[in-house]
């Protein structure tokens, strides 16, 4: 197992130059990779590139950029450069957000979610191996036909630089079964977020056995979560610095009908209380809503309280198949943060799961 930073995405200035500070720690501590988020705020692009500047062996991982917010070929390019410009240091994460962003942001249909993501992924792919791209597919035509009887202008185009790597590692988001699928059957890696080991165990076979069919070494995958971390004496008193973020995923992150995260917490049994924490927070009843997250829930997607807990749970997700930890470290200060780094690298020693 390896150890990596889930830095999320950022609502200031301040927080991005606590990120490049929090990952120049990572670095030092011997982290693998940094991954930065998106939703309709700061773009994960540009922060790699203030992070890959400022480091020098750490991965940089894009978790994830939105497939709606860019053109395929567009999204091969930054990868391509961000790549280059970090010395083969480049993750890219995929994924098609939700119907509130992916509509009412980028103004894509959310349609066929599954078909467009394959597709997406196959242009990608031809990008970077600097082949002319040509696709006839349900949801991308490049080059693009003739409009209303006039000829065709565009023609297949190929990537114009020599990328530092033909293969950067493609990573998906993905949360139902289906999409499980399509991550072994075309991608190096799984991005899950709260995973629970005694039910993601066999979303962690699901990819495995996809990738076996598709001819594929389920063993060159990379089954990586992002997991919560907090630190201190007892689980509950740890857990408070967890439930602003939990309450904001499983209440807020989406719209009543389509919250993936909301479908998460259900399916481990806390439906009812699923409902209430969605419905105290779209009531704009934030504390409410944090304070209505099970305990038993944040325990079971996250690693709560002492070293020789945290220890327990990083050997409960090696033992299931997780090959990386994202560590989303919630701290109130960046040193109470770069702590939990510190503490979560011990305690995977003690475990004895590092790679």
């Amino acid at each position: 197992m390896k150890l990596g930073i889930s830095l999320g995405y950022f609502s200031s200035a301040r927080e991005i130059s606590e990120a490049i500070e929090l990952t120049q720690a990572a670095e030092a501590l011997g982290y693998d990779v940094a991954w930065v988020a998106e939703a309709y705020g700061t773009d994960s692009p540009t922060v790699l590139s203030a992070i890959a500047s400022r480091t020098s062996t750490i991965g940089i991982g894009a978790g994830i950029m939105q497939i709606p917010a860019r053109s395929a070929a567009m999204t091969a390019m930054t990868a391509a450069t961000l790549d280059a410009i970090s010395g083969g240091r480049m993750r890219l994460g995929l994924g098609v957000s939700g119907p509130q962003v992916s509509e009412g942001w980028h103004g894509v249909y959310y349609a066929d979610p599954l078909g467009r993501t394959a597709e997406y992924v196959a242009i990608v792919k031809q990008v970077l191996t600097r082949q002319r791209v040509e696709v006839s597919g349900t949801h991308f035509t490049l080059p693009l036909p003739g409009l209303d009887g006039k000829p065709a202008q565009g023609k297949p185009l190929s990537l114009a630089m020599k990328p530092v790597r033909t293969d950067i590692p493609i990573y998906l988001a993905a949360v139902g079964p289906k999409n499980l699928e399509l991550t072994g059957r075309i991608c190096d890696g799984w991005l899950a977020i709260f995973f629970d080991p005694e039910l993601g165990a066999a979303n962690v076979r699901t990819i495995a056995e996809a990738a076996v069919a598709a001819g594929r070494d389920p063993n060159a995958i990379d089954y990586s979560a992002s997991v919560g971390v907090a630190v201190g004496p007892d689980q509950e008193g740890a857990a408070a610095a967890l439930r602003p973020n939990a309450a904001l995923y499983i209440g807020g992150m989406g719209s009543k009908a389509t919250n993936f995260y909301h479908r998460i917490a259900s399916s481990m049994g806390f439906e009812a209380e699923a409902d209430e924490v969605q419905r105290l927070f779209l009531s704009k009843d934030y504390a409410g809503a944090a304070r209505a997250v099970p305990l038993e829930f944040l325990t079971r997607t996250s690693l709560v309280g002492t070293l020789d807990d945290i220890a327990a749970g990083l050997k409960r997700l090696h033992d299931v198949g997780i090959t990386s930890v994202n560590v989303a470290a919630s701290g109130h200060s960046l040193a109470d943060r770069i702590d939990i780094l510190e503490t979560t690298m011990h305690a995977a020693t003690k475990a004895g799961v590092l790679a």
